[in-house]
């Protein structure tokens, strides 16, 4: 069994250290030619370095051996289910929660309210995202018991963002973009998709790659509009130019 837990372990460490080790040695440089950071400091970054690594290490290893496989296996008990447009709200809880384990958003919401002085609140964003993807999830599990096709989804999708950014304040715009990239994290990608994959393995049909895949489109807009959308309901409370006064 142990054996089985840690089964490619030694090349996924490898693999870990190869992307961190560019970044180390850009950090090197800058602190050599340009920071000059204290010693402590210094010794900060590198346990920082050193944490990242194993922790990245066991997150990838844990979503190989257990997210993806019991992902799929919960799709195909739910796809299997009588009332399968239950789905639909499930898909849109299960968004919902799995962007509150998202480490990508913990940071981005933690930058912003720092960046904002608490204009827009770490909690105010992560509940934002997280119904964003909870509704992107939600209309992934429609697609998949209709069998609609994802440009459906994608172009009324994008035309209603940019009918928004003409009406969005500014700082807005830039959080909203990247909100469409943090939120397809690999707490969503590995866990959602494999459930997503499942679902449409046992829905008649359905093909796994065709109806299973190009969830994360999805994902990756929902988030954007709702960012824009809080920040028209910030404009209408006359948020954005108390802030910018």
């Amino acid at each position: 069994m142990t054996l089985h837990i840690f089964e490619g372990f030694p090349e996924l460490l490898i693999e870990v250290g190869i992307a961190l080790v560019p970044l180390f040695l850009f950090f090197a440089v800058f602190q050599i030619f340009m920071l000059k950071l204290p010693f402590q400091k210094v010794l900060r970054v590198i346990y920082g370095f050193i944490l990242t690594f194993f922790g990245l290490s066991f997150f990838l290893q844990g979503v190989h051996i257990g997210f993806m496989p019991v992902g799929e296996i919960m799709g195909k008990s739910l796809g299997e289910m009588k009332y399968t447009w239950i789905l639909i709200p499930l898909g849109f809880v299960l968004g919902f929660v799995a962007t509150f384990a998202e480490p990508a958003v913990s940071v981005m919401n933690a930058e912003v309210d720092k960046a904002t002085r608490g204009y827009i609140s770490e909690k105010l964003m992560l509940y934002t995202l997280s119904t964003g993807v909870g509704v992107s999830i939600a209309l992934a599990m429609l697609r998949i018991l209709t069998g609609l096709s994802l440009w459906y989804f994608i172009i009324p999708g994008y035309l209603l963002i940019l009918i928004l950014l003409f009406f969005s304040d500014k700082i807005f715009v830039g959080i909203a973009f990247d909100s469409g990239g943090v939120a397809t994290g690999p707490m969503t990608v590995t866990f959602i998709v494999s459930v997503a994959v499942g679902i449409a393995s046992v829905t008649e049909g359905r093909d796994p790659l065709t109806d299973g895949f190009g969830m994360i489109a999805i994902v990756a807009m929902s988030p954007i509009i709702a960012v824009l959308i809080l920040g028209l309901i910030f404009a209408k409370k006359g948020g954005a130019d108390s802030h910018e006064s």
